[in-house]
Order: C-alpha cells, then structure tokens, then sequence
C-alpha cells in the first residue's frame, strides 16, 4: 500500500477493562466486515466507538484514527476523536478517553442508544415485509409484522414490548 503502518494487525480482542469497575464490561473490539483496516469498540452490547486506518489521508500524517463516545445517549461535545502513528497508541487514546465519556454516563444513556438501535431494525423489518409505518398511512394506523395494531402514538412502546434486541 505504501503507507508506513507498524502494528496494523492487533492480536487481542479485549481492550481494557475499566481499572477498579468490577462487574462493569470490558471493551471489546470486533472487526467491521466491509474493512480489514476497520474495528467497532463495544461495551457490552452498546458501538460506543471506532478505532481505523484513515482513509485519504497525506502520507506525513499519522495513519490510525480514533472516534470514542454514542449518540444518542450523550451531548454535543461529548464525543471525541484522535489519531495516532501506531494502532497500540490509537487503542491507548481511546481507552482514556473512554474513560471520561463513561464517567459522565448513566443506564439511561446507554438505553437510549439500544432504544434507537432497535427502533431503527424494527423500521427496516416493517419496510423489508412490506409493512408501512404508522406515519406514511393516512389514517396514522398500521399493522406490524408481527401482527399487532399499531397507531403512530404506540409504536414507541410497542418496539419496546415486543421487539427490543432485535438487532442484535
């Protein structure tokens, strides 16, 4: 390829565990499948960041980047990014700043995000069956996929009800 990458073939999928947080998950990292050069960090079952080879970047500039945080379930400014020589210190950099974005989160952050994870799977199952959404019917009315009424005020705790984790 010509880039200058040492450490382009992280061995261990375990990042860190959080130092002194027992019973808390540790970060994982899986390799994104459409990129070899390409891993989403995971606490639990939650994407809470990327670490990659950048792509388009000037050969001078350091090739490995870092995207650390969610949305939703954190504020403008809370998400932070980096880029680093070597894919150990991208990983380093990302675990510290982890460490800050998890300081400032609480379990209704993290059930936002899988809200809207699972809200988002739901919306393309009902649009794969061939299922409209309550808000494209006239009416504001529909049925799901998997049988119940809906109107666009249920829709909300009805993923919630039948269909959380779906996207998992």
């Amino acid at each position: 390829m010509g880039h200058r990458f040492r450490d382009t073939k992280p061995s261990c999928l375990p990042l860190c565990a959080i130092d002194g947080i027992m019973g808390m998950p540790a970060l994982t990292r899986r390799r994104y499948p459409e990129r070899l050069d390409c891993w989403h960090v995971y606490y639990g079952d939650v994407h809470v960041g990327t670490i990659a080879v950048r792509v388009g970047f000037p050969h001078d500039e350091d090739p490995w980047e870092w995207r650390c945080g969610f949305y939703p379930g954190s504020r403008p400014g809370e998400i932070q990014a980096g880029t680093a020589e070597i894919f150990a210190a991208a990983r380093a950099d990302f675990e510290a700043a982890w460490r800050v974005f998890l300081a400032g989160r609480t379990e209704a952050d993290f059930q936002a995000w899988r809200h809207q994870r699972d809200a988002t799977a739901w919306k393309y199952r009902m649009w794969d069956t061939n299922h409209r959404l309550p808000t494209q019917a006239t009416n504001g009315t529909s049925v799901c996929f998997c049988g119940a009424e809906l109107t666009i005020a249920s829709v909300t705790d009805h993923i919630r009800a039948a269909h959380m984790e779906m996207a998992r």
